[in-house]
């Protein structure tokens, strides 16, 4: 895991480099070739986690010195690639992955990438043919962020090192704001919140021709697919392959020459992955034990530390606690904000940036992660009104009632309601539509009724959005929402946040369930064995059995990695949060309607409705504009 840089064109910058110095503390390289283009530079932060020895060091080039790469992420297949390799007569320098993926690109080009598997993000300048190659894993794991100008083109690990080259304005991209504004959501397309700043998608790489006179030209294409097969499979089948794609994912991920711990929640997804690395790395019985890492409130409404104790004795692991104090979330929001780079949907956001503080404090250098899966099984609860439409629409009434009942008997959300949902959703599209918009208005005060707003937003949803960008189904049923969240909106955000947080400390995380055989098979699932009654993930509780403890494994609540922030809002941090709000709207006056977001406020801390993430939302954007520069 490190921070990379690379431009064509551009007057070398060795800035741009050592601003993400958090991400590589462990070595520095940087190297200037010439073009017809303008200079090409290549620069590198290195995090040392596999071949920890100066070997390891980029920008690494061949013996020919032609081809030079610098790499961000992990191959974790490294080691099957390096004997397929040698058996061609390759002979290596180094133990590093780096070596691999450099040799094996000059072995196969572009045709590399469907041999990866892991986590990547890299450029490799062909000096002879004076061309650069970016590429980036399929679901986008690691980042790699792109401005073109006049001037030339840049590509970074992070978007504060392309801030401030000629060329790129720092104004703020206001459709993209909308869509974070209005629905939290973020990195659902190849834009960011800076205006000329993209993103490759994961899945997509780019080749840049520098051997000739005129504008460098920038033309990503997908080297992965976003798409699913179909698989028929019965429950038992399905649970046998997916408990045996996950563990061998886990074993992949354990590959390392420093210490290797793992987050813990106390959910399913943690758990599985912690209680998996635990059996391999021999816990309780001589061997290592797995250093676990986890956030706890004395707020018991949010608090999981009861699941997390019972993982702890099941796992045997060396538990590592820390307590998130609401006095320290404005405190920290700054620094996380810069980090960031954007502006992020929530104070859990804070929280996990004090589980990657604690791990690099007890030492542990590389973390696993539950990241994934709810995204590919459906394990968040607004899967369920995809999933009972699609039993109205199959006309399978009796498991639309059993379904109904269990969500009352699991979640408590009252067969009515179900009801009432279930009706609306008998209507035409657009009546659907005409109503939301109406009960919108009225209810939220149209603190979004803005004329810029309304200029730069999008008509259709951050949802339809990213379904759209990347030619997806619309979201129907539960196999095109699984899709959609794992190619396109969701999980992009949530690994956006993670990259982050964890680099902020010097920190690799890694994401066992986006092993890519992992989630190619639970996408060919389509929209079985993910919500099955009032179940969610029912595939991965199945295969689990066994292997969690069983009151973990047969847990139905969802906290989500939860702050206490309504506790938080409404008591301590109130006059911080309306302080917050009323610095955004001076900071950007006119981007929000400023007499709507005060109704909004008002009501939400006096609990005439629920207290959400907009708050934080609206808080955190005079933020980011306070920490980056951003102007509307």
């Amino acid at each position: 895991m490190c921070g990379i840089f690379g431009s064509v064109g551009f007057e070398p910058d060795q800035q741009r480099i050592d601003i993400v110095a958090h991400r590589g503390p462990d070595g520095r390289g940087w190297e200037v070739f010439d073009s017809a283009k303008g200079p090409v530079a290549l620069g590198h932060r290195r995090l040392a986690i596999i071949d920890v020895s100066d070997a390891g060091l980029q920008p690494m080039c061949d013996a020919s010195r032609r081809y030079w790469l610098v790499f961000n992420g992990e191959i974790y297949n490294y080691v099957e690639l390096r004997e397929e390799l040698g058996a061609k007569g390759e002979i290596f320098v180094s133990e590093s992955d780096s070596e691999v993926l450099l040799r094996a690109y000059m072995l196969w080009g572009e045709d590399v990438l469907p041999r990866l598997r892991g986590m990547f993000s890299f450029l490799i300048w062909d000096e002879r043919d004076r061309k650069l190659f970016a590429a980036r894993d399929r679901y986008g794991i690691k980042p790699l962020y792109v401005v073109t100008t006049p001037r030339g083109v840049a590509f970074g690990s992070e978007i504060k090192q392309l801030l401030g080259l000629p060329g790129v304005s720092g104004r703020m991209n206001v459709a993209r704001v909308h869509d974070f504004l209005a629905s939290g959501i973020s990195d659902h397309t190849s834009e960011t919140m800076f205006e000329g700043v993209r993103q490759l998608r994961g899945g997509e790489c780019v080749m840049i021709d520098a051997s000739g006179h005129g504008p460098v030209a920038v033309n990503p294409r997908r080297w992965y697919p976003a798409a699913a097969g179909e698989l028929s499979i019965s429950e038992g089948d399905a649970a046998d392959r997916f408990r045996e794609l996950l563990t061998e994912a886990v074993r992949l991920h354990l590959r390392s020459d420093v210490p290797v711990g793992s987050c813990l929640s106390g959910g399913l997804d943690s758990s599985a992955i912690v209680c998996l690395m635990s059996g391999m790395m021999g816990s309780g019985a001589g061997g290592a034990q797995v250093n676990t890492v986890s956030a706890c409130y004395a707020e018991k409404s949010v608090d999981e530390k009861p699941f997390m104790d019972m993982v702890v004795s099941h796992a045997h692991t060396v538990p590592h606690f820390v307590f998130p104090k609401a006095e320290d979330v404005f405190q920290r929001a700054s620094d996380i904000t810069w980090h960031q780079d954007e502006p992020f949907g929530s104070t859990s956001i804070f929280a996990q940036w004090c589980v990657f503080e604690e791990a690099r404090r007890v030492g542990v250098k590389v973390m696993l992660d539950g990241q994934g899966a709810d995204e590919q099984l459906s394990g968040y609860h607004g899967g369920f009104s995809y999933y009972m439409a699609s039993l109205t629409r199959q006309w399978r009434f009796r498991q639309l009632l059993r379904t109904m009942v269990e969500r009352k008997r699991y979640h408590g959300t009252p067969v009515s309601e179900q009801m009432r949902l279930q009706l609306l959703r008998l209507l035409p599209p657009g009546v659907i539509g005409r109503l939301r918009r109406q009960h919108r208005a009225l209810a939220e005060h149209d603190w979004l009724g803005t004329a810029l707003l309304r200029e730069s937003g999008n008509p259709r949803t951050a949802l339809q959005l990213a379904s759209d960008e990347l030619g997806l189904p619309p979201v129907t049923d539960i196999r095109s929402l699984c899709m959609t969240l794992t190619y396109g909106s969701n999980l992009a955000m949530l690994l956006h946040w993670e990259d982050r947080n964890s680099m902020a400390h010097s920190i690799e995380a890694r994401v066992p369930f986006l092993d890519h055989p992992l989630v190619e098979f639970s996408l060919a699932l389509g929209n079985d064995h993910k919500i099955v009654g009032g179940d969610t993930k029912r595939v991965l509780r199945r295969g689990m059995k066994g292997i969690l403890p069983e009151a973990v494994r047969e847990r139905r609540d969802k906290l989500g990695f939860a702050t206490p922030e309504q506790i938080w809002f409404r008591g301590p941090l109130r006059g911080l949060v309306e302080d917050g709000i009323e610095k955004t709207l001076a900071r950007y006056p006119g981007l929000m309607n400023a007499s709507g977001v005060r109704s909004l406020a008002k009501e939400m801390f006096e609990g005439v409705r629920p207290l959400d993430f907009t708050l934080w939302r609206i808080v955190n954007l005079g933020m980011w504009g306070e920490r980056t520069g951003a102007t509307l």
